[in-house]
């Protein structure tokens, strides 16, 4: 026992002794930072007084001590920024699930103003925009070089006005030019539908309305099943989803978890971080699950695709999504304006970071892009059976309810086939539920 009292004792005062010895240099450094930090505070204040005094045109001190926060701020990161009293206003809108624009989620890119997604039901989607565009020009002028906020100014604009943006599109030789009418944005951040026996969860948004839009859809779709055991399974669509609300994403995910680690957030200080955990209770009561996601999926829906893939809650489907591991804090400033700064990055219940990587689908299934004359070709080319050879036989070992079971079986497969037509993907992931439930003695016909 001495022996050890001893050895604590010894690595105390060595300890001491260290610290003796290089508390004198830290102090130093300290000052020394202080002291430069102190010179380039001056250097700011004749930089300040030289624009005042010398440049071209007059400028107002306010917008360049506002330019100068924000040009701070969009050193550090794309999603830093300075937000003015106006748009600070209209940040807080747009959580609310109203506001005025196109319907597009852009972030910057080397400079460059790339869309995140298109927002469903929105002008920028009626016009085509698309996940990965870049946008150049609008209204003709260059938007190279300007800070996203700048960029998103120009795009703003009065309800019912017009819009030209250029864009760039990979696989296409030349930008094109795409005229957009602005309009009122009423984001509906969850649309729920019935497929066949299979539950669709479109999700739009994460706003304050996601959780009860997706509680009150998937309960509504399920009372018109007829109950639970009546549907096979669920798809949770976060295709083209930018995110929003870290709230919104933990809720979401915790709607079909029973317990354990829904994600993570550590910053700069370990003691700072945060671990969200999963309540009991599974909307789905434990049917399948296959989420949706592709390179518009950002953010919130990220979190909720890592959730429930990490805790083979549900097969994740689609391409890989766009990799925002990040968290912004807005923080009120003076003035009734804001500040959004990254204060940490997210992980998923297994530990990884998806920052610029992605959350990667189980499966991976491209949406093919329409081919008009292919499929012009394919629906003039007649189909035949037996059935419609002269003198054949009929088929008499059948009752007439079998007969009928089989030809709403071959109707669900049909709508299944034109699903397929219209959205390759969603069809995909309803297929994967219709051969789950094909293991499962208890789920419903298909």
């Amino acid at each position: 026992m001495k022996k050890f009292v001893m050895a604590g004792l010894a690595g105390t005062v060595a300890g001491i002794i260290a610290t003796t010895q290089i508390a004198g240099p830290l102090l130093a450094q300290e000052a020394e930072s202080k002291a430069s930090v102190y010179e380039q505070l001056d250097l700011f204040g004749d930089i300040f007084e030289r624009i005042r005094a010398q440049y071209v045109e007059e400028v107002e001190p306010e917008e360049l001590i506002e330019a100068a926060i924000d040009g701070m701020l969009t050193s550090l990161d794309p999603h830093s920024s300075y937000l003015s009293p106006d748009d600070a206003e209209q940040m807080r809108v747009q959580t609310r699930g109203e506001f005025g624009g196109l319907g597009i989620e852009v972030t910057q890119e080397d400079g460059f103003v790339k869309v995140v997604s298109p927002i469903d039901d929105t002008p920028a989607d009626a016009a085509g925009i698309e996940a990965g565009d870049f946008i150049t020009h609008v209204d003709g002028e260059s938007i190279l070089g300007l800070t996203l906020d700048k960029a998103v100014d120009l795009m703003r604009g009065p309800v019912g006005s017009e819009i030209v943006i250029t864009v760039v599109r990979e696989g296409e030789q030349e930008p094109f030019d795409v005229t957009i009418i602005r309009d009122t944005i009423k984001l509906t951040a969850v649309r729920a539908r019935t497929e066949g026996t299979s539950v669709v969860l479109r999700v739009t948004t994460f706003n304050d309305q996601t959780f009860p839009n997706l509680q009150e859809g998937l309960n509504e779709q399920i009372e018109e099943a007829g109950g639970i055991e009546k549907v096979n399974g669920f798809v949770l669509d976060l295709r083209n989803n930018p995110g929003g609300l870290l709230t919104q994403a933990i809720k979401v995910s915790d709607a079909f978890l029973n317990e354990g680690e829904i994600v993570s957030t550590r910053g700069r200080d370990p003691s700072e971080g945060e671990r969200f955990n999963a309540t009991p209770g599974d909307l789905a009561e434990g049917k399948p699950i296959v989420v949706l996601i592709n390179g518009g999926s950002a953010s919130a829906s990220e979190i909720v695709a890592g959730a429930l893939q990490d805790h083979r809650r549900a097969i994740v489907v689609g391409t890989k999504s766009f990799g925002k591991g990040s968290v912004q804090t807005v923080m009120p400033l003076r003035g009734d304006g804001a500040m959004r700064l990254t204060t940490s990055r997210y992980y998923t219940p297994s530990g990884r970071s998806i920052q610029a990587l992605g959350v990667s689908p189980d499966i991976i299934v491209e949406q093919p892009r329409s081919t008009p004359e292919t499929e012009e070709e394919d629906s003039n080319r007649p189909a035949r059976s037996e059935a419609d050879l002269r003198g054949s036989l009929n088929n008499d070992s059948l009752s007439e309810d079998e007969i009928r079971q089989i030809e709403e079986d071959r109707a669900r497969a049909e709508a299944t086939a034109e699903l397929r037509e219209e959205d390759y993907q969603l069809a995909y992931a309803i297929d994967i539920l219709k051969g789950l439930s094909a293991f499962n003695p208890n789920g419903p016909s298909q």
